[in-house]
């Protein structure tokens, strides 16, 4: 719409959402590496691949599962959202139907009852989806689901079931891409930065300095929103929601949600169930 752009929650011009997979050990340094940071983000958990109660690993072993206790230790008052990553991470694609909704769906039902929230999120497993797995998600409740590929961009996301990524934390650019995040002027469309990986992957490569140093720079931004997944797709959902008038000199909030807009009168804050001229 001509001169009227969406703006996230207090005006700000950009978002910033981390996305991790597995229910790892690192997670663990991870969340608090975000949490001094001011970062927020989702972690996809495979509820029927916790590890039993008790397990210890042998030395050098590192993709170290979290036991569902420890998982819920974690993450339960973490601020971060948890979501679906199939009961047992197969290639959804290769189940047939019957299947692939028994792992989408007892994952969202085990994780909503340990965790005591709706679960309306994911991460595919592998990154790999087809037509067939995008409509058995519709059908159990996933409002969107994030696969492997990259764009490098911040576009805000249209197609929510075949979510795109900017990066993931191995990508040689990754700084670069931040610094482009927020030195970039955003005068129209707002921006959003997403990145994905896995935790385990720092100690395997010992770079923890690489999210270190990315959460340090982006971290504590007054322009920035920090959210996980699934309030940014509440929030870019509800604002689709907008009702205007024909010449677009009228917005109508039929939300619960505070939206914002930039518009030819300036900032513009829409309550919900709030009428208000915006030209």
């Amino acid at each position: 719409m001509e001169n009227i752009f969406m703006r996230f929650p207090g005006g700000k011009t950009r978002a910033l959402t981390l996305s991790y997979d597995n229910g790892v050990e690192q997670d663990i340094r991870l969340i608090q590496i975000m949490r001094e940071n001011g970062l927020k983000g989702t972690f996809n958990l495979n509820s029927g691949l916790y590890a039993s109660e008790g397990t210890v690993y042998p030395e050098g072993e590192l993709h170290r599962v979290m036991t569902k206790s420890k998982c819920l230790e974690i993450y339960k008052d973490s601020g971060m959202e948890v979501a679906v990553h199939a009961l047992t991470h197969p290639h959804l694609e290769r189940l047939p139907a019957n299947v692939c909704v028994h792992e989408v769906l007892q994952d969202r039902i085990n994780l909503e009852t340990e965790y005591g929230r709706l679960v309306r999120g994911m991460a595919y497993p592998y990154g790999t989806t087809s037509d067939e797995v995008v409509e058995i998600l519709r059908m159990c409740g996933i409002v969107y689901a994030r696969t492997t590929v990259s764009t490098k961009r911040f576009d805000i996301p249209r197609d929510w079931l075949r979510l795109s990524a900017t990066c993931r934390h191995a990508d040689p650019e990754l700084m670069e891409l931040a610094h482009r995040f927020v030195e970039t002027e955003m005068k129209e469309e707002p921006a959003l930065f997403y990145l994905w990986g896995h935790s385990y992957e720092f100690e395997r490569d010992n770079n923890w300095s690489v999210i270190e140093k990315f959460a340090a720079f982006l971290g504590g931004r007054e322009d920035i929103w920090y959210a996980t997944n699934i309030e940014i797709y509440d929030y870019v959902e509800a604002y689709r929601k907008l009702i205007f008038s024909t010449d677009a000199s009228m917005v109508y909030n039929p939300t619960c949600m505070i939206l914002y807009m930039e518009t030819p009168k300036g900032m513009l804050c829409v309550k919900p169930g709030e009428t208000v001229r915006c030209k």
